[in-house]
């Protein structure tokens, strides 16, 4: 009996993978979010409660994710639970990339019922599940998008907001206003996120701001 969190913005998606559940699996408790902060709030809710759920099927493109931003900063904070991408995108490398930075699946959502469930019995026996198309071309993956995503994975939740906040042009000033701390704090974060990503400037880490992002046309559902 597992209990599951169906994280997507869109509620039909969220019917055709509760379907998918039941067929799956003997779920024994089904709860569903819309966004990042729903999701958030429904596990710090359940950790306090009856106990953290088997598996969350995340959707990377609903409010508050910004690509794998999402993703890290759920695996951070819950690292204790499996958390599976489920999304319209089925370009190799981005798989290969959110499995890197902590996803225990990629299920594309065009997969047939069946296979889906089959992904998610997997997945709940502590397997990884990807397509079989790109579990056969893993050995010739991208050497740097690997790196990126080791070097990503070193970041602090903080650090993460950060990033994602150089990306977007806003200056030490106005990324302390938005996030309640200091210049000072600032200059420390930026100080120790050009040292994880092994870059010289500021430029160089919107570089990786804008691949954490991975864009929207990259991530378009």
């Amino acid at each position: 009996m597992s209990r599951i969190l169906i994280a997507d913005d869109h509620p039909l998606v969220r019917d055709a993978l509760r379907s998918a559940v039941l067929y799956s699996c003997q779920a024994q408790e089904i709860h569903e979010a819309g966004c990042l902060d729903e999701t958030i709030s429904i596990l710090d809710s359940m950790h306090s409660g009856k106990g953290e759920p088997d598996l969350v099927l995340l959707d990377l493109n609903m409010p508050g994710m910004n690509g794998l931003t999402g993703l890290i900063a759920l695996r951070r904070r819950f690292p204790a639970i499996p958390v599976a991408v489920v999304s319209a995108h089925e370009d190799r490398k981005v798989m290969l990339e959110a499995v890197r930075c902590g996803a225990a699946g990629f299920i594309p959502k065009s997969t047939p019922r069946d296979a889906i469930a089959g992904a998610l019995r997997q997945i709940l026996a502590g397997e990884v599940y990807l397509p079989a198309s790109v579990e056969e071309g893993a050995a010739a993956e991208d050497e740097e998008t690997a790196e990126i995503a080791r070097r990503l994975s070193t970041l602090t939740a903080q650090q993460l907001r950060v990033l994602e906040m150089l990306g977007t042009g806003k200056l030490n000033k106005e990324i302390a206003y938005e996030l309640s701390i200091t210049e000072t704090t600032v200059k420390a974060h930026v100080s120790a996120i050009l040292q994880k990503l092994k870059v010289y400037s500021r430029t160089q880490a919107v570089v990786f701001a804008n691949r954490l992002q991975l864009e929207k046309a990259r991530f378009g559902i």
